[in-house]
């Protein structure tokens, strides 16, 4: 394993020699010392799904104007869920609920978005599950992965600065080697957050450097480990090896560990959300989910398709790009926010 390196001060950053390399670019980072704004937080997450939430109730209003339920309208409702992002099979079962008591009878819009509210609710309520951290690991070590774009190294300045906000000690690990860019825009939410970062040079074994952080941060007694991975799919033989590779050699150091392993996926993929969980279960154990970028396209309802298909928990989502943006799932503000209601 790589040698240890002593952490150095204010901004503790552990890395080996620098090498001389053209500057990365790094991400802009929201400022961090911004407080919450006064608006709620439903109202945020009714701005960020407002693209979301346009196509559908815009669809739902076309169709269900003082009009009666017939198969046309439920057809015409299906295929407007179908596009909604919520798969066929959750479109289909939730037509035929609303045709089981409505059928042949008047049915306005705000009925349907009531419906389909609560529907969507019992669907996504047993996913919604707060990302607990447990105070007897020391440290919590939770791992990100995920397609490159899709916010790891975003979430996990945002995760930090929230933890920090708790009171807790943070440690973070530059573990995409790949990208120079990543490591660099790591150190940036390091120094603004108040903790350190192991790094190591561009190319660099990622699993040496997770081994190290591993090492390091439970010497100190931190509470929380936050290990960044890559996330290059156009080899994915090399990088299901890289990813696992770091799972063995963490678990060299504490056979529990990672304790929660997050898929960061980009919400605006829409349906290729699926095929991501499909190819990152093939490579590590997941058991939890943040959905990125839900203000960014008309695609915020393939978290309901996810969640009606995989069961695995939402711990977060994200709505825009300020720190505290990124929050907590939670069901019933989610479902009322994607169909227009208040």
């Amino acid at each position: 394993m790589a040698e240890e390196v002593a952490v150095a001060a204010p901004v503790a950053a552990v890395e080996a020699e620098p090498v001389v390399e053209p500057a990365p670019v790094v991400e802009a980072i929201p400022e961090l010392d911004d407080k919450p704004e006064k608006k709620s937080w439903f109202s945020r997450l009714k701005d960020g799904l407002s693209k979301s939430t346009s196509r559908l109730t815009e669809g739902i209003t076309g169709i269900f104007t003082k009009k009666k339920l017939d198969d046309e309208a439920l057809e015409e409702l299906e295929e407007l869920l179908i596009r909604a992002d919520l798969g066929p099979v959750t479109a289909a079962r939730l037509t035929a609920g609303l045709a089981k008591t409505r059928f042949g009878k008047e049915v306005s819009a705000e009925e349907v978005k009531d419906y389909l509210a609560t529907e969507l609710q019992k669907i996504v309520e047993p996913v919604a599950q707060p990302l607990v951290i447990d105070p007897s690991k020391k440290p919590h070590i939770i791992l990100l992965v995920g397609v490159n774009g899709t916010g790891k190294t975003t979430t996990i300045g945002k995760l930090a600065r929230q933890f920090r906000d708790e009171g807790k000690t943070v440690w973070l690990a530059a573990g995409d080697t790949f990208r120079a860019a990543a490591v660099a825009q790591l150190k940036v939410w390091g120094e603004r957050t108040g903790c350190p970062v192991v790094s190591r040079d561009t190319g660099a074994d990622a699993a040496g450097l997770a081994y190290d952080a591993v090492e390091q941060a439970t010497k100190a007694g931190a509470d929380v480990l936050l290990i960044d991975t890559a996330g290059r799919l156009q080899n994915k033989a090399g990088l299901m090896e890289e990813l696992r590779k770091i799972v063995r050699v963490i678990k060299k150091l504490n056979p529990e560990a990672p304790h929660t392993t997050l898929l960061t996926l980009d919400a605006t993929t829409g349906q290729n959300a699926h095929s991501q969980i499909e190819v990152f279960k093939d490579m590590v154990a997941i058991n939890g989910l943040v959905l990125t970028k839900l203000d960014g396209s008309a695609r915020g309802g393939v978290l309901v398709a996810l969640a009606e298909k995989f069961k695995l928990p939402v711990h977060a989502i994200g709505v825009g790009e300020g720190v505290y943006d990124l929050r907590p799932f939670e069901a019933r503000g989610f479902t009322r926010a994607l169909v227009g209601l208040e």
